[in-house]
Formats: C-alpha cells, structure tokens, sequence
C-alpha cells in the first residue's frame, strides 16, 4: 500500500490511509472487493440492500476476516429491518454507515452515539443541509454522470453548490476514474472522491470477468437513464435488453415484477408480510408512488441477473458515464496507488505554476 500522501477530514474521520471512497454497489460490493479496497488504504462500502441480516452478519465477517481496516456499510434508511442492521454494525465494530436515501435523525443520532462515522448520499444542497443538521459526519453528492439516480446536475455543478451550503466535509462522486479527478475534487474543497463503476471494473470486483470486458466495449454516450425498471430513473449500459425494456407496456413490466418479488422472496428468505412492511416504508420514504413500489423488485432482480449470473440478454448493468474512459481491469491496490501518485504529481504542477516558475515574466 503507497504510504498515505493526502489527509483530509475524510481520513481523519474514517482512519483510512487514502481519500478514496468504494461505494456501495449492490450486488457488486461484497466481502471480496471492500476487502480489497480497505487492505488498498481506501474505505470499501459493503452492500447490504440486496442481503438479509444473517447475510449481512456473515459478510461483516468475512470482511473482518480479510482485512483490519476500517470500512463501511451502506443501509437501507427505510428498509422495515434498519434498526436490526444498526445494532449488528455496533456490535461488530463497522467503522462507517451510509445511506443512498436519508436516514431519520433518530438514526444518525444513534449511530453517532455508538462512535460509527455517518455518510449519506445527497443529489441537492437542501438534502446535505438536513442531514447536516441531524448530525451527519459528512455527505457523499453524486452528480448526474454517476450510476446512481441522483438527479441530472452534473458534479461539476452540483459538488461546489453541496459544499457552499453545509459545513461538514463532503466526498464527491460521479465521474471520478483517476488522479486528475481526485486533485479537481480538492480543488472544490472536497475532502476525496467516491467512485462505482471504476471499483467494478476491477480484478478484485466479482462480476463476472466477461462482463467486465463487455463493459470495456463502451463510450462515453454508452449509458442511458431509463425508468422502465421501477419507476425510479436508473443509469445503466445502453445494451439490447434495455432497448427492449424501454419499449415493453406497463402490462408487461407489472408481469415481470411480480415474478422477480417472487424470487426475491425465495432469495432474502423474507415473508410476504415483511416484504409488504418492507415496500410500504420504502413508498413512505422515498415518496414512490404504488405503481412504483410494486415494480421495485424489478431493479434488484435485473442487476442481479447481469451483475451476479453474467446474463446479458436479460439482466440490467448499472454504470456511471464514466465507462467511456476506463480501458483496464487492475486490482483496487494498483487503482489506488496510481490514483494517488498522479494526484501527488499532478499537484506539483499546479504549485509551480502558482508560483509562476517556467511563466514568461521569468524568462
């Protein structure tokens, strides 16, 4: 691991060595990539949305097991369980909690008590000033090029607007793929970047290896954000099973989502009473309307299908723009370590140029 070059409230308050953010892919954040990315001096974020909480325990523990340093969980704010799932990150020491929805603030206020770092995700500054005021550590704001479905403002945009409204340290995400990324989100006041689609598209990542090479094939105009799959928009690769997702009838779509809540029931082991608590907090939460929150098992059953079992002909891959600019599948030490060595160079430059060395009034 390249001994640590840049401290920031981000380290400061996580303990890890490098300012580099693995989020919380579903599916594609598991024991084996969060492992990586901790043993690498970055912070791997676990997934739990598509585990149960004896899933989630066991992989808590296999991460416990590959890795001493510090990582993350992400959970589901509104999922009927949360509590259950706040309690097992106390009790086996999980240094991080984030969130892809807002957490209440009797969460966070729990959390914090037990000494666990807090890091929603936020697409607008008047969500980084809510959770700012309950107690957040800190937020993640994603722009518009990101995988996530966190509004349309680009980072460029939105991170400079998040870290003007609030006074805790904020991580950038969306777009983010190497040093000059890292070094840019700096020069916005950003305490480090988050980053998915380049995590996934690594040696350590589990997805199949022939889908990450599909992956590879992409450009930057690859990625569309459709609808079709929950209600919810979702940036994924512009493949031919989206093309024909994008163009089925809602008879269709609600065909297909009751049988993948089918098999999402046989997957998580949940009752039909828990997965009916499970979808009215998630409507109350996230403002779905029923149609929505009937079609949500819809996303989890399609990543699954193309992240997990590599079937590209009826499986969705989430991707953030970003896929246009990545050519390689190293392993996350080897992404970090280039990542924060042409930061390092990179802010070099800039210090001689501020300093007017090589400018024409010297020569």
């Amino acid at each position: 691991m390249t001994p640590q070059t840049f401290r920031t409230p981000l380290t400061a308050l996580t303990g890890v060595a490098h300012p580099i953010v693995q989020t919380g892919m579903g599916w594609v954040a598991g024991p084996r990539l969060v492992s990586a990315t901790a043993n690498a001096g970055g912070l791997g974020i676990l997934a739990s949305a598509t585990m149960t909480l004896e899933q989630l325990d066991k992989a808590v523990t296999e991460v416990q097991e590959r890795t001493d340093r510090p990582f993350g969980v992400n959970l589901r704010a509104d999922a009927d369980d949360a509590d259950q799932r706040v309690g097992l990150l106390v009790r086996r020491g999980v240094r991080v909690a984030s969130f892809a929805l807002a957490p209440k603030e009797s969460l966070i206020k729990r959390l914090k008590d037990q000494g666990i770092v807090v890091m929603p995700s936020v697409g607008a500054p008047r969500h980084a000033e809510k959770v700012a005021a309950w107690g957040a550590d800190l937020v993640m704001v994603q722009g518009g090029e990101g995988g996530g479905h966190t509004g349309p403002t680009p980072t460029t945009l939105l991170l400079p607007s998040v870290i003007d409204a609030v006074d805790i340290p904020v991580v950038a995400a969306g777009g983010f793929h190497d040093g000059r990324g890292l070094l840019a989100a700096f020069s916005y006041g950003a305490a480090g970047i988050g980053m998915g689609t380049r995590f996934l598209l690594t040696s350590d990542s589990a997805v199949p290896r022939a889908v990450k090479e599909h992956y590879l094939t992409y450009g930057v105009q690859g990625t569309v954000v459709t609808t079709k799959a929950d209600g919810m928009p979702h940036r994924l690769l512009r493949t031919d099973f989206v093309r024909s997702l994008e163009s089925e009838g809602a008879v269709r779509r609600l065909a297909r989502a009751v049988r993948h809540t089918a098999r999402f029931k046989e997957l998580s082991g949940m009752s039909w009473r828990a997965l009916v608590r499970d979808g009215l907090a998630m409507k109350r939460a996230s403002e779905r309307s029923w149609g929505q929150t009937v079609l949500a098992a819809n996303t989890p059953m399609l990543l699954k299908a193309g992240l997990v079992d590599g079937d590209l002909g009826a499986g969705m891959l989430a991707s953030g723009q970003v896929v246009g600019v990545i050519d390689d599948l190293p392993s996350c030490a080897e992404l970090i370590d280039r990542i924060v060595a042409e930061a390092a160079g990179r802010a070099v430059t800039v210090q001689e140029l501020a300093a007017g060395a090589g400018s024409p009034a010297e020569s």
